[in-house]
């Protein structure tokens, strides 16, 4: 069977309501077949890790007894999923977090900052 053969038939036993939201975007704009994307849990990075595997590292690399709390936990979590999904977003994060730091440490500051805010 042809591929718009195929399409057509999906496309005629799909529900009146799915219909409208695939009219919206226009019947040669959908794509029935497209690969689907892969879930987060196996998304790598540069180096080969999941998600999962940089989070328990980043975990495990904190002092003993270091209390992580909830928002603590899932603000790196939110970090790690958008460097390893290179949303231009927390790539504009990470990088002024870099350049904080060094304009701490250029001040002599950073050492008292991570300190004071429970960060080190």
């Amino acid at each position: 069977m042809a591929v718009e053969a195929c399409k057509r038939a999906i496309y005629d036993k799909i529900p009146p309501r799915r219909r409208r939201f695939i009219d919206k975007m226009g019947y040669d704009n959908w794509d029935p077949f497209q690969k689907p994307f892969d879930p987060i849990d196996i998304r790598i990075d540069s180096s080969k890790r999941t998600s999962q595997q940089l989070m328990q590292e980043f975990l495990q690399s904190l002092p003993a007894g270091s209390p992580v709390s909830t928002d603590y936990s899932q603000g790196a979590w939110e970090m790690c999923v958008g460097v390893i999904n290179a949303s231009e977003r927390f790539k504009g994060m990470f990088d002024f977090v870099q350049w904080y730091a060094r304009v701490l440490d250029k001040e002599g500051r950073l050492e008292e900052y991570t300190t004071y805010k429970g960060m080190g």
